[in-house]
């Protein structure tokens, strides 16, 4: 079982950010929240007692769908408390109902590189992310964070220049993100990452990468992350950001000098020994991120909060092609395999990719299918990959394939 909780609550909103959150919220409030999340974690896990509480059971609770309920022997394979912020709330009701439900073994060193690519094996310890801003680190809550289960984290620095901090709206410095990353480090959580946003507007030369985005990632590889994500920026409807450019007080950099920007981390970033797994993730082999590759391959998960969806099926997902495109090699046979109800496509699939093969977006070579009674006897399948300019396009490629 997968499982996601969503804790809406933010210091402050950044100028980019259109994600659902809120702000000012009284301590009491964000208690009262966390006392709804239990009671929605006990319809997972009713023979797990509930703590005695001060608050009466909320009206906007909503009960999650019966059908996607794990078997009583189901194992949490993966857990992501994510936000908004999650530390602005008293996690350790949670984090001590969840502990008997979580799988021991923290922190195991993978087997062999890319493992954690292939299909997630429930004997596999819980992988429990916490997501934290730089603010929220200290020692205390990093030992009851590890006291309780959690074994990965995930930090929102966005950038280490201290003016375009200021223009994002971010509340920390970057000075301040480097002590909390040596505070990580220091109370041993050996699988941490990070996550920057590139394309932010500044001065640039020529529409060449800009000197700030050029130092960020200097100091991106000085702390020697295991995982990093590197979003491009996306211009959000109803944010302060869209009124700047709206207005004509912000403009925002080209899609050319975006893509130069992240291609520029991918370069900085495979010099610390970090592969590019997805389009805007990078990990160290065997520490790519195992809940983002559930949902990316389409495993069930449930999510748990205010802002957080449930999903069960979709095998469709453009996500699962575009990682097999990225690091697997994607078979339009083999898809159809998998994804019966494609198989009418099939043909369609592979005239729209040898286009892309000619345009220079997609490499192809000859791989055996899965051994399956569907393919057993087939003939080698062409695979595709993803050349660093069909990169920079995927979704236009995948519009056409999903």
């Amino acid at each position: 079982m997968n499982l996601y909780i969503h804790f809406p609550f933010c210091r402050s909103k950044c100028a980019y950010c259109a994600l659902h959150s809120y702000v000012g919220r009284s301590e009491k409030e964000r208690d009262q929240y966390v006392d709804g999340i239990l009671h929605q974690l006990h319809q997972l896990f009713p023979s797990t007692p509930l703590p005695s509480s001060p608050f009466p059971l909320p009206s906007s609770l909503f009960p999650l769908p019966s059908s996607l309920f794990p078997l009583p022997s189901s194992p949490i394979s993966t857990l992501y408390f994510g936000g908004g912020t999650p530390a602005l709330c008293n996690l350790q009701p949670l984090l001590d109902f969840l502990a008997p439900h979580l799988s021991p073994a923290l922190n195991p060193q993978p087997s062999s590189p890319n493992s954690q690519l292939k299909t997630l094996n429930s004997k596999l310890p819980t992988e429990f992310t916490v997501e934290l801003n730089p603010l929220d680190v200290s020692s205390e809550l990093l030992r009851q964070l590890k006291a309780g289960g959690v074994n990965r984290l995930s930090m929102g620095v966005q950038n280490f220049d201290e003016a375009i901090l200021r223009a994002m709206g971010r509340p920390h410095t970057a000075e301040q993100a480097q002590t909390a990353w040596r505070q990580i480090r220091e109370a041993g959580f050996d699988n941490a990452g990070i996550d920057l946003i590139c394309g932010w507007p500044g001065e640039r030369q020529n529409g060449a990468v800009s000197d700030s985005w050029k130092r960020t990632l200097d100091a991106a590889a000085e702390l020697a992350p295991d995982h990093c994500s590197v979003y491009t920026l996306i211009l959000e409807p109803k944010t302060r950001l869209a009124r700047d450019v709206a207005s004509g007080r912000v403009t925002l950099p080209s899609d050319d000098v975006a893509l130069a920007e992240l291609a520029a981390a991918e370069q900085a970033l495979a010099a610390i020994g970090l592969e590019r797994y997805e389009i805007s993730s990078f990990a160290k082999p065997g520490w790519e991120c195992r809940h983002n590759l559930a949902t990316w391959r389409g495993e069930d998960y449930i999510g748990i909060g205010d802002g957080a969806c449930s999903r069960e099926g979709n095998a469709e997902s453009r996500v699962i092609f575009r990682l097999r495109l990225l690091k697997e090699g994607f078979s339009p046979a083999q898809a159809a395999v998998d994804f019966p109800e494609l198989a009418p496509r099939v043909a369609e699939w592979c005239a729209t990719l040898d286009r892309f093969v000619a345009e220079g977006l997609l490499t192809s070579h000859p791989a055996p299918l899965k051994q399956s009674p569907v393919t057993r006897n087939s003939k080698p399948e062409t695979t595709y990959c993803l050349t660093p300019r069909g990169t920079e396009v995927c979704d236009t490629i995948l519009a056409e394939l999903v």
